[in-house]
């Protein structure tokens, strides 16, 4: 009996002393919690609602905050930038950064003088763009004499210690010399390349060429896992190789694999190819040194173009592909974009692809708009300066599988049917009905068009209605042409002279009658509009107006010079025949019998 109540008694208090156990404990621990909330609440530590964003490493390349802890919570908490690589252009210095940058406006580019890493400053960077999907650039200003090009960046207000990017890799690759894009399609690489000094327009020996695929800088000493296979074809800026057998047989696999173009030494080219697949390791293994010491002539090239897998490649049937798109490179022509696309969409143009070459001038709010409005318009950031060439071939393989026909052309170019014009004819989906008559030929891969210079009309400032409306006078003659191409029938080079591509072997192009279509290229405008134009050209292989070269070429304005003066009488200049064929058709087709308005002119009202 004693023992059942000894055991009851155990039952009743054993729980009590626990619970008076823990209620002690968190008496104690609110209290603590209380102590360090009125401790973040001092002015030294205000409360503030931040967002959290793990990071599992901080990249070696990026500059850190000393203060950034505290500073974190009197402002949004912002990590360090990786800067992935530098690349220094004649006029400014562009960063590759694995981040996406929401507020561009609170960012600086930081240098640091070159003999005392305390010695930094700061300014403001020029621009930020999306790039690849993956990473975005960011464009600096160039430094002082004194101060590195090796910049990093940092959020506003934030302070700097350069412990960090002292121990880092600061390379800063030369534009003269550089692997700088890399696409491809589920069977090759295309990797573009500045530097490779082909002839322009020609084709080359591959034998010279290979692709190497690899996880690491190919300037790093120690270069990780690495992939060699032989080029197919080279031309102009592009080398296409075979693809590694990893990544055919598992595409996803090429996620950020960064790519170079390996130049073998003569010696070797016909004779001893370098082995498909090479690890490169810390040990510094017996195969590794007998692999260097064996090729050690043949040079990978400085890279900063990486491969990823965004389904492009995958080829949709011939029924499910627009009829026709049009692609074009441009820098600071935003003003002109409206007018184009609005009057080619309605000429039949399903999908535009813009390859923005560095612009300042707002285009993003421009084609924002116009998608908006369902225009199908993309801007690709192309940051690579005077490459319209390879832009044009990375066009054309990214379009391929959206399109059966694709327009290469400037948004200064405006198609025109005058027969159908004369014979009242209705003029909506002209130009895509012209392609469609040719989508199943087995001759025709290319529709060239000539083209017609306009001059300035007599006109001093810009057309209100556009451009189309307002120039009326040209030169009689046309100057060279245009072109539509069938993507999936081009070379494998890829190889064009912005004008035309390379055709595959058994198919030929096909010249429109002028009488049927023309083009009207408003190439010398407005002084204003003009002067804006003559400072830097987008082609490879066109000669800038300001360097004394080539002053004869089609591609100059003839007497002009090299300095951006206007000429005398220059609205009255490049009118030898009057042409008002394109404004009558504009007019008559797409004008409000109401009030008169373009369809243009209606989006900026």
């Amino acid at each position: 009996m004693e023992s059942e109540q000894r055991l009851k008694r155990k039952r009743i208090y054993r729980p009590y002393s626990r619970a008076q156990f823990l209620s002690r404990r968190s008496l104690i621990l609110c209290l603590s919690f209380f102590v360090f909330l009125m401790f973040l609440s001092s002015e030294r530590f205000p409360i503030r609602t931040v967002s959290f964003h793990p990071v599992v490493s901080v990249p070696s390349l990026s500059i850190l905050s000393k203060n950034s802890l505290q500073d974190s919570f009197h402002a949004k908490l912002r990590f360090p930038l990786s800067v992935e690589d530098r690349v220094l252009f004649p006029d400014h210095l562009l960063l590759l950064v694995s981040d996406k940058i929401d507020e561009a406006e609170k960012l600086d580019c930081v240098y640091h003088k070159v003999l005392n890493h305390k010695d930094v400053v700061r300014q403001r960077v020029l621009s930020v763009d999306e790039f690849d999907g993956f990473r975005s650039v960011v464009r600096c200003p160039l430094p002082a004499w004194n101060y590195s090009v090796a910049a990093g960046l940092m959020w506003r207000g934030h302070g700097v210690d350069y412990s960090l990017s002292l121990r880092s890799n600061r390379t800063v690759h030369s534009w003269d010399r550089l692997v700088y894009e890399a696409a491809f399609d589920g069977k090759t690489a295309v990797v573009f390349a500045k530097g490779l000094n082909l002839r322009p327009h020609k084709e080359s020996d591959p034998n010279r060429f290979m692709c190497q695929f690899g996880l690491k800088n190919s300037d790093e000493e120690d270069e990780g896992f690495v992939v060699l296979t032989e080029a197919i074809v080279a031309a102009q800026e592009v080398v296409r190789c075979s693809l590694p057998s990893s990544i055919r047989n598992n595409p996803d696999s090429a996620q950020g694999i960064r790519v170079t173009v390996v130049l073998a030494s003569r010696n070797d080219v016909k004779h001893v190819r370098m082995p498909s697949a090479v690890r490169f390791r810390n040990s510094r293994s017996y195969d590794y040194r007998r692999n260097r010491m064996r090729h050690k002539e043949n040079i990978a090239m400085p890279s900063v173009a990486k491969l990823y897998n965004s389904k492009s490649y995958q080829t949709k049937r011939n029924d499910e592909k627009f009829e026709l798109c049009a692609c074009t490179m441009l820098w600071n022509q935003a003003p002109a974009l409206r007018e184009w696309i609005m009057y080619h969409t309605w000429l039949g143009v399903e999908r535009w692809f813009i390859y923005d070459n560095n612009s300042d001038d707002g285009i993003q709010d421009v084609i924002e708009e116009l998608d908006f409005q369902d225009y199908n318009v993309s801007r690709h950031t192309w940051p690579w300066i005077k490459t319209q060439e390879a832009g044009f071939s990375h066009c054309a393989l990214r379009a391929r599988n959206e399109c059966k026909w694709v327009g290469f052309f400037d948004v200064d170019e405006f198609y025109y049917f005058p027969r159908h014009h004369r014979r009242g004819l209705p003029g909506q989906n002209l130009l895509r009905s012209l392609v469609a008559n040719y989508s199943s030929s087995r001759m025709i891969a290319e529709i060239r068009t000539a083209c017609h210079s306009f001059g300035p009309s007599g006109l001093s400032s810009p057309p209100l209605q556009g451009v189309t409306v307002g120039y009326t006078c040209r030169l009689q003659s046309p100057e060279r042409h245009k072109s539509i191409v069938r993507p999936d029938l081009l070379n494998e080079t890829l190889l064009n002279v912005v004008h035309h591509f390379q055709l595959k072997k058994g198919f030929r192009y096909l010249n429109v009658p002028e009488s049927s279509i023309i083009i009207n290229h408003y190439k010398y405008q407005v002084w204003e509009t003009f002067r804006a134009k003559f400072f830097r050209r987008v082609a490879t292989y066109v000669v800038d107006w300001q360097e004394n070269q080539n002053q004869g070429s089609k591609d100059r304005a003839p007497g002009l010079g090299t300095e951006a003066i206007e000429p005398p009488n220059w609205r009255k200049q490049f009118c030898e025949v009057w042409d008002t064929g394109l404004r009558d058709f504009v007019l008559a087709n797409l004008a409000d019998p109401a009030t008169g308005c373009l369809p243009w002119e209606k989006s900026l009202l």
